[in-house]
């Protein structure tokens, strides 16, 4: 067995030393708004023999009025945020990326049925589990993935270093690097969503639940301010103007 957490946006050494504490055996760190190269550079700098680092992207599709987030793993080549789903599903598929829908239905950030069932057979797995869901949020999440047998798995979403190893996937199998990883993933191997009970645990998820607030108020706002210069917007040089026709900005 392998205890994944496939979703984290912070990575420090205190936070590799509670991943380890908890258990996990890998994680995915997937920050907002970062270059590929950079995630990358820092997930390798951070794994050892101990603690798989694997990087991820949850790239912003569409704009600041209609978001969807999807999850890649796998990544060969940069993908830039702020580009038509359709685009972004295109080169996940493209460079054999595994494909996983974040947090669905869940506000006005995700993918909801009908993009689901549009992108079925390029999607490897939905999250049904993660420190932000209300109940209500949970049961939804375990429809969409019946509705569409989708596998499913659960990550902490990390914003806050505290969240880290209170929520993880279990895999019956073993992870040594990233390409086993995305072969689990996109194989749909069998995997356990499990998380962590009692107060502590239901603290942390209030927690998380309460910087969503910010993130989407002061957070969004000045986002939105600097979204033609984000490191991840498409006329970025990085992208040396791939997904100039697919930019929504």
């Amino acid at each position: 067995m392998t205890a994944v957490d496939p979703h984290v946006k912070v990575l420090d050494e205190a936070i590799v030393r509670r991943a380890k504490a908890r258990g996990l055996d890998a994680l995915v760190y997937a920050p907002h708004f970062q270059r590929f190269d950079d995630i990358r550079a820092r997930a390798e700098r951070f794994s050892d023999d101990e603690l798989l680092v694997v990087p991820g992207r949850e790239v912003f599709t569409g704009s600041w009025r209609n978001r969807r987030h999807v999850l890649a793993i796998g990544l060969q080549a940069p993908v830039p945020d702020f580009i038509t789903l359709e685009a972004a599903m295109r080169e996940f598929d493209r460079q054999g990326a595994a494909v996983l829908i974040p947090h669905p239905s869940f506000l006005s950030v995700s993918l909801g049925s009908e993009q689901i069932e549009q992108y079925r057979d390029v999607i490897d797995a939905v999250e049904t589990y993660n420190p932000k869901y209300w109940p209500h949020h949970e049961r939804r999440a375990g429809s969409i993935a019946r509705e569409f047998d989708l596998p499913a798995f659960a990550s902490s979403y990390a914003h806050l270093p505290g969240t880290v190893g209170e929520i993880w996937t279990s895999f019956d199998r073993e992870i040594d690097d990233a390409s086993d990883l995305v072969d689990a993933l996109r194989a749909g191997d069998p995997r356990e969503p499990a998380h962590r009970t009692g107060l502590t645990h239901y603290g942390r998820r209030a927690i998380e639940f309460s910087h969503l607030g910010w993130e989407n108020s002061w957070g969004k706002i000045d986002r939105i301010l600097r979204a033609g210069t984000e490191p991840t917007h498409p006329e970025q040089p990085a992208y040396d103007g791939r997904f100039d026709d697919a930019s929504v900005y």
